[in-house]
Parts: structure tokens; sequence; C-alpha cells
């Protein structure tokens, strides 16, 4: 008998208002309150998370939500005004702890990237792992390429183009939609 683990089935849909708290609930679990002096944060005040990209995850035949994932609009550049200079900022990508390691988070970055393309988005960016997630297609930003405000990681921002080429450029600040 083998004894590999097969990996989880996880149910992804929509997130909806009444989902609020519990994703909330989930972050504090993961990330605790440190998380809001993050650069992303920064980024992410006074503005709204991308409704058709924030999806959640949850166990198949459960409803209770083991995961969840949102995108945000950024701009970059000094003249960033465009549609060609829009990006979206992923994340929190947050995952139980219980269910680290079995694909729900996968599952949620391969839905909701399908969606951004589907949708006409061209890039992605988020500060990260790169081995977790060049899983699904992320590189990591030529240094000094991209800057957010601090404090980050510059070696931690990554990108995916969803269109070829879509990376080729840009560059400037990182700067919060209005």
């Amino acid at each position: 008998m083998s004894s590999s683990v097969s990996p989880a089935s996880f149910a992804v849909r929509p997130q909806i208002a009444a989902d609020k708290p519990a994703i909330s609930a989930l972050q504090n679990r993961v990330f605790g309150p440190g998380r809001y002096a993050k650069a992303s944060y920064r980024l992410r005040e006074g503005v709204e998370p991308i409704d058709a990209l924030s999806l959640v995850a949850m166990r198949e035949g459960d409803t209770a939500i083991v995961g969840s994932i949102r995108y945000w609009p950024v701009m970059i550049g000094p003249n960033a005004s465009s549609q060609m200079d829009a990006a979206l900022l992923l994340g929190p990508l947050a995952v139980a702890p219980e269910v680290q390691g079995k694909g729900a988070g996968l599952a949620l970055m391969k839905e909701s990237l399908r969606l951004a393309a589907e949708m006409g988005h061209r890039l992605v960016l988020l500060v990260g792992d790169l081995p977790y997630y060049a899983r699904v297609g992320f590189s990591q930003v030529p240094r000094g390429r991209v800057v957010m405000p601090q404090p980050y990681d510059p070696d931690r921002l990554l990108w995916l183009p969803l269109v070829p080429g879509a990376e080729e450029d840009v560059a400037g600040a990182m700067l919060k939609t209005r």
C-alpha cells in the first residue's frame, strides 16, 4: 500500500457579503494584527477589493471557509493614469493552518487568475515567497523596476503577466487607485 497523501478537494466560489466576518477571522488567525503595517495594506486603504476576484474556498461537502483570496487595483509609474498602467495586487491569500499544503491556496489562485485574465486584466503583482507562487507562473520583478511603499522586501516582489509581454514597459512606483 502507498503511504502518499492525496490532496484534499476544495470548492471555490465568489465571496459574498455574509462571508466577511469569517474571512476577517481567518486573516486574523493566519496573519495576526502585524499585517496592517505592511506596504500592501497601505495600497489597499480606502480602496475596495475587486468583487469579481474575491473568492473563498471550503472543503468539499463543508460550508466552513478555509481559504480566501482578494485582488486590488493599483497603478504603476510616474504618469499612471491609463489601463496600460493598471495592474492587480494579489492579497491577502489566507489559508487555514489545518489545510495549508493541501491545495486550497493553489485552487484559489488558479481560479482567480483565470477570472482575472478573462476580465481583461493584464498584470498581477504580489509580495510573497517565490517557490510557492512560481507554481502558478509568478516570477521575481527585477530589483528596482517597480517600487512599493515601505516596508517591503524587494526580493519578494513578484509578478505574473496575464497577457504576453504585459510587464515589458512597466516601471515606477506602485500607487493605490483613487
